[in-house]
């Protein structure tokens, strides 16, 4: 790793080793299986990077196409159909893919961010209730079958003698959805198929209860090996949690430290791997809620000038990103034209000869994934913008 050592110490007297903004990336890509394909079973590499982020039906699983070698949409389905993996709200209240034993260890650590955010967006529609009878009646509901939040709500609603009788279908959908650990089921999520965004208890599905002793230090640790090394702060951002220094702090006789570009405290497993800066970084082309991209408070590793200047959140849903050399380069999509299909790639700005091959060979392995069944695969890149839809 591009590291040397530190003559001045910071504020809290680290004298852990400076190591560079491009080197951290280095470390990050590789924890995250995109210096190198892995050939992991998915289960496996599902709990080494503590889930995808999976609020989509189906783009998450690009993000494994990208990161393993060997898989097919169907043997990654299939998981979800036997209650292996699992769609359910987690860290930062979003949708995760999980395996169903980090499920019932992971909820209970980020219940609080959950329930936080039950109280910000809908506490004053449920101010008087008894929450405890609520998320009771709640789960008997899906319960006793799966439900979508729309039938959920009016069922509630629709209660007699009860503190919640005719209150909003929606706030009161939310609150279970907060109050009780609630899974997507199939065929929600299955590659290749779509149905209702239909729920049920995980305790149900998954035939056992929540952990009752989960560890928020193992926890950290693992996001360590997922996404370090990394600050306090970027524990927290991912996570959704806060007070995390008492945490770290405690863990800190078991873990490397570092000094960022900035003077700022990094933490990492001792063990972990750690490349040096100028390791080969394959273009590799992410999906559009990618991990990598959104869980560091300061996601500069990896996210570049020119990704901020595309302005993407004003305009348009979350893109597909390129990364070239391990920085954002650029954005893809995939489109059907008649029988065949097309992935194009909107640079940002110019690629070498090199990155055009290597790209289009990309390009070419993710439309074998995700488009197996068209008559015709064609790999473009197009400089400008999008057009407009």
């Amino acid at each position: 790793m591009d590291i040397s050592d530190v003559s001045r110490p910071s504020r809290r007297k680290n004298t852990g080793r400076r190591v560079t903004r491009r080197a951290l990336g280095r470390a990050t890509l590789a924890r995250q299986l995109l210096l190198s394909r892995s050939r992991a079973p998915v289960l496996e590499a599902v709990e080494r990077l503590v889930g995808l982020q999976a609020q989509t039906p189906h783009t998450w699983y690009l993000g494994l196409a990208v990161r393993l070698e060997g898989i097919r949409p169907a043997d990654v389905a299939d998981l979800l159909v036997q209650r292996r993996l699992v769609r359910i709200a987690l860290m930062r209240s979003t949708i995760h893919l999980v395996t169903a034993r980090d499920c019932l260890e992971l909820r209970p650590l980020v219940q609080p961010v959950i329930e936080r955010g039950l109280r910000g967006n809908f506490g004053r529609d449920l101010l008087g209730l008894d929450v405890g009878e609520l998320a009771k009646a709640g789960r008997e509901l899906v319960e006793e079958r799966p439900l979508t939040p729309t039938r959920l709500g009016g069922l509630l609603a629709g209660q007699e003698g009860v503190g919640w009788a005719g209150r909003d279908p929606a706030s009161l959908a939310q609150a279970i959805r907060a109050l009780v650990p609630l899974v997507q089921v199939p065929p929600r999520g299955v590659w290749g198929s779509s149905g209702p965004i239909a729920h049920t208890s995980a305790e149900a599905w998954l035939g056992g209860p929540l952990a009752a002793e989960p560890s928020i230090d193992d926890m950290v640790l693992r996001y360590l090996g997922a996404f370090g090394p990394a600050t306090v702060k970027d524990v927290q951002t991912w996570s959704g949690l806060t007070r995390l220094r008492e945490v770290v702090d405690r863990l800190r006789p078991r873990l490397a430290t570092f000094l960022d570009e900035e003077g700022h405290e990094l933490f990492d497993l001792p063990d972990a791997p750690r490349p040096d800066a100028d390791a080969p970084a394959p273009p590799r082309l992410l999906y559009d809620f990618d991990n990598l991209l959104l869980s560091h408070a300061d996601r500069s590793r990896f996210i570049t000038d020119a990704y901020h200047e595309q302005a993407y959140g004003r305009h348009g849903p979350m893109p597909n990103v390129v990364l070239v050399d391990g920085l954002t380069a650029g954005d893809w999509k995939i489109t059907r034209d008649g029988g065949g299909t097309i992935l194009t790639i909107r640079p940002y700005g110019r690629f070498s000869p090199a990155d055009v091959d290597a790209l289009t060979d990309e390009g070419a392995r993710m439309l074998a994934f995700a488009a197996a069944d068209a008559d015709a695969h064609d790999v473009r890149i197009v400089p400008g913008r999008w057009p407009h839809t």
